[in-house]
């Protein structure tokens, strides 16, 4: 008989945001595997008795870095122990939840996910801005602004996304946000269009900044904003100063 491994989201950082099977899972595990994302407080949960490793990936890691997390998450199951990997956001956004889901199936090891709220649409609600809105936009789309180095086709098509959406929610998009605008202005979006960085979403230490396509880039390195952050494009940042309710 072997173990579990349930593949948890920590949700964007704030502990109060975990889910109650979340918290139950948390609280009974043998073993957490948790990520670089997951906070102090949600950490400090883990009962003393319980055994965590940090298999976290920093930015610039190997990714290859991953092979090692699958390898503990089998090694665990199968010595008949409950797993936790506990994971930033939610697993299957941008999260490697799927693949690791995949790597599971592959060594029948049995498995549950537990949702947890993305950073994309935590960070927003926190900074009082709806990423949908009947006046200012209809549709939104999740996009990573750092995509796997191996992938050769079909990467992001930024200039297409600028006229077929009117909310864009960009993860891991920080350092290319240059790029990124650039790229959308290209494609029809105007200089102006407003843009919100939120830095460490929801967390108390929670700073937002607010800019447009032509001058975000600049921004970001004039206010020294820093990984994790969240990057929202389109008229709904508009509504951050109405809206905005968290002091």
């Amino acid at each position: 008989m072997t173990g579990i491994v349930y593949l948890v989201g920590a949700g964007p950082g704030d502990h109060k945001l975990l889910t109650i099977r979340a918290v139950e899972l948390i609280k009974s595990a043998d073993v957490v595997l948790y990520d670089r994302l997951v906070s102090k407080k949600i950490l400090a949960m883990i009962p003393k008795k319980t055994q965590k490793l940090y298999v976290g990936r920093e930015v610039g890691d190997d990714y290859k870095h991953q092979d090692d997390t699958n390898l503990q998450m089998v090694k665990f199951a199968k010595s008949n122990k409950n797993v936790v990997r506990l994971k930033g956001g939610d697993p299957f956004i941008f999260g490697r939840g799927g693949e690791e889901a995949e790597y599971l199936k592959k060594f029948k090891i049995r498995f549950e996910i537990i949702p947890g709220i993305t950073s994309g649409i935590g960070s927003a609600v926190y900074s009082g801005i709806p990423l949908t809105h009947r006046k200012y936009s209809s549709s939104v789309v999740f996009v990573t602004g750092h995509e796997d180095p191996d992938k050769t086709k079909n990467p992001v098509q930024w200039k297409k996304l600028a006229k077929s959406v009117e909310t864009i929610v960009i993860m891991m998009g920080l350092s290319r946000i240059g790029i990124i605008s650039k790229q959308l202005i290209s494609g029809g979006m105007s200089k102006t269009t407003p843009v919100a960085v939120i830095q460490k979403g929801t967390n108390d230490d929670q700073k937002i900044l607010i800019g447009n396509l032509s001058n975000i880039s600049q921004k970001i390195k004039d206010h020294h904003i820093t990984p994790p952050s969240i990057i929202i494009i389109g008229n709904v940042v508009k509504l951050h100063k109405t809206i905005m309710w968290r002091k």
